[in-house]
C-alpha cells in the first residue's frame, strides 16, 4: 500500500506514526516462490525469490496485526536463507522476521 493514511507494514529505518503504543514482539516466518535449479546470493533468482518473499512477508505481516487486534508492524529485524530440495530439485528462500506490534493511542470516551 503506498497511501500512508492506510499503511500498516513499516520496514526498518520507516517509522510507525509516533503517537503509536508498542504493544511487543513478534516474529513471523514466510518463504518465497520455488524455483528449479539452485540459488546463488545476489543472482538475478535470488533477487527474484526476495522480492517474492517480501512481498509474501508483508501480507502475512498484515493478516498477523489483524489477528493480535494491532494497527502496525514495525520489522526489526529480518534472517533469510536459501533452500534447497534434491529431490526435486527446487529451490526457494525461507525467512523469518521480527517485529514489533503497534496499536494507535485510544481516545477517552
Amino acid at each position: 500500500m503506498t497511501d500512508d493514511a492506510h499503511k500498516i507494514v513499516y520496514w526498518h529505518r520507516d517509522l510507525p506514526p509516533i503517537n503509536a503504543d508498542a504493544s511487543g514482539e513478534h516474529s513471523m516466518e514466510a518463504t518465497s516462490k520455488h524455483i528449479s535449479g539452485t540459488l546463488s546470493h545476489g543472482g538475478e533468482l535470488w533477487h527474484e525469490c526476495y522480492e517474492d518473499l517480501l512481498a509474501k512477508a508483508e501480507e502475512r505481516l498484515r493478516q498477523e496485526v489483524l489477528r493480535l487486534g494491532g494497527d502496525y508492524a514495525h520489522v526489526l529485524d529480518e534472517w533469510v536463507d536459501a533452500r534447497h530440495d534434491d529431490a526435486t530439485s527446487e529451490a526457494w528462500l525461507s525467512g523469518r522476521f521480527k517485529y514489533t506490534l503497534y496499536r494507535r493511542p485510544r481516545t477517552a470516551p
